[in-house]
């Protein structure tokens, strides 16, 4: 009879390790999940700023081509006129 409490006993405390260890890597789990979570946040954030930041520089670009064609204008308009007076000189 005690042999077989012995072998109770001790079957028992293999299961509580067990047990103890499986919520331990539980609870490792969760954390690491956790973490991901934290990163994965910070990544959705940053692709919105990244976003935003791509389309300002988009907007800069449109202003920036509106300003040289007008340029280009201008000095086409200079040229034909110094060409105007070259030609009557």
């Amino acid at each position: 009879m005690a042999e077989s409490r012995d072998r109770l006993e001790a079957a028992v405390g293999q299961i509580a390790e067990t047990v103890l260890a499986a919520a331990d890597a539980i609870e490792q789990l969760a954390d690491r999940l956790d973490e991901l979570s934290i990163q994965v946040q910070q990544q959705g954030y940053e692709i919105f700023a990244l976003s935003d930041a791509m389309q300002t520089l988009a907007a800069n670009q449109d202003d920036t081509l509106t300003r040289l064609a007008e340029l280009t204008e201008t000095l086409q308009q200079m040229n034909a006129s110094l060409k105007a007076t070259d030609d009557r000189a």
